[in-house]
């Protein structure tokens, strides 16, 4: 086998050159990606991965020149070419999708990428995981309570308020969540584009001024604060709510909201989420607005959704 592999070089060494660096340059392609699939994130491999796949396509085109004439003679056989097109295209527009079974095959890679946060539900609980700095690793569990149909999720969101009772940043939201079904939440996220808005078009305007501690728009000034003793202290909330959940003569019972409030001045590694009342719209000073209120008679299931909420706060040295 080798002298027939020399014979071919000596023969067309451009040729021989070329399908070898190809085979080889594939051979690392089919490793890395393997390797990205299995394991966890790896800019290594991932770098790896996609520069020699830039020299790959560079390889390819010296390949079609090389072998220009097989290749025409290829697309000549128009059945062929037309069942090629057709399984490369279902198999990109499968992949670009991604429904439930691709989904299901992602789920078992070991890669999660280096994304800030990653959620997971299971019938017994919901963890949510948040590190958008070594030194700050977050991580929020809510065990489900008796209430809660993992085939039928409740709407689901989380985010961050500063003193003020302002959202600061949204962590997580239910898959094309419906806003009407958490209303508080959409509220404050209403309150804060609105804010940053007039915040952006002051900032035009007087361009010396700077944001407060408790008035910034950016996140890492309340989680990775450079100076711990200048920062406020902060909270994060959930808002739960079981589409046409019937309760007695209730229809539909409404959400609920639970917080924690998070002090950098005093870390605490494990806190508990407390039920602090579901929203209401009201209107004060000929303003509507949403605002929470103690649970009532109105609640029976919906207080069975969560049984309990632990948020775990690891953090290093800055």
């Amino acid at each position: 086998m080798i002298k027939r592999i020399i014979k071919r070089l000596r023969r067309n060494p451009q040729r021989s050159f070329v399908t070898l660096l190809t085979a080889m340059l594939f051979c690392v392609l089919a490793i890395t990606g393997v390797l990205a699939f299995v394991r966890p994130f790896s800019i290594q491999v991932v770098g790896l991965h996609s520069l020699i796949g830039f020299v790959f396509i560079t390889v390819i085109g010296l390949h079609v020149v090389n072998n220009f004439r097989p290749l025409k003679r290829y697309l000549r056989r128009g059945k062929v070419v037309g069942i090629s097109l057709t399984i490369t295209a279902a198999l990109t527009t499968l992949f670009l999708l991604q429904p439930a079974p691709v989904k299901s095959l992602l789920e078992l890679s070991g890669n999660l990428g280096p994304a800030l946060d990653r959620f997971e539900m299971s019938e017994d609980q919901m963890v949510y995981q948040y590190s958008p700095d070594p030194n700050y690793k977050l991580a929020l569990t809510v065990k489900t309570g008796i209430a809660y149909d993992v085939k039928n999720p409740p709407a689901v969101a989380i985010w961050l308020e500063n003193q003020g009772a302002f959202h600061i940043k949204t962590l997580h939201t239910s898959d094309a969540t419906d806003a009407s079904l958490l209303p508080y939440w959409n509220y404050k996220v209403q309150g804060w584009e609105k804010a940053k808005l007039e915040a952006e078009a002051e900032a035009e305007i007087d361009a010396v001024s700077k944001a407060t501690p408790n008035g910034s728009f950016d996140p890492a000034d309340y989680i990775l604060p450079a100076d711990r003793e200048k920062t406020t202290p902060y909270k994060l909330l959930i808002e739960i709510n079981q589409p046409n959940d019937s309760y007695e003569t209730i229809a539909d019972q409404r959400s609920l909201v639970y917080s924690v409030e998070i002090d950098n001045n005093d870390p605490r590694t494990f806190q508990v989420l407390d039920l602090v009342g579901y929203p209401q719209l009201e209107e004060i000073e000929g303003k509507q607005q949403w605002s929470l209120y103690y649970i009532n008679e109105d609640f029976g299931t919906a207080l069975e959704l969560i049984d309990s909420s632990l948020l775990v706060i690891e953090r290093g040295e800055p």
